[in-house]
């Protein structure tokens, strides 16, 4: 059983900046698929960004060039560093490993 903690929402301006973290109790980040993930109220769950075997990283049109995913080397953490964000952007974000997920964080951005 791996479990997932996301952490680092908050409420933010558009145009600002956020980073989320999602540490797992096991280093299974190293080499395996992961992807960040979120929900906005009456909307599906979608996928904004992924890494998959630990190195290549894909991202969402909508979120390319202002989202960055990244993980550390000991592959406990993974991060989504999120920029010039805006108002569409907002919703639940969640960590998402095999069939593993956090109980997300909140992401929400101003006009």
């Amino acid at each position: 059983q791996v479990q997932l903690e996301e952490s680092g929402g908050g409420f933010v301006q558009a145009g600002g900046s956020l980073r989320l973290s999602c540490t797992a109790s096991e280093s299974v980040f190293r080499r395996n698929d992961m992807g960040w993930y979120r929900q906005a109220p009456g909307k599906q769950r979608e996928l904004v960004a992924s890494l998959i075997g630990g190195g290549t990283k894909n991202y969402a049109d909508s979120v390319k060039g202002r989202f960055t995913i990244a993980r550390t080397a000991n592959g406990y953490t993974v991060f989504l560093q999120m920029n010039s964000l805006k108002p569409d952007d907002s919703g639940i974000y969640y960590c998402n490993y095999r069939q593993f997920w956090g109980q997300g964080t909140q992401v929400t951005v101003s006009s």
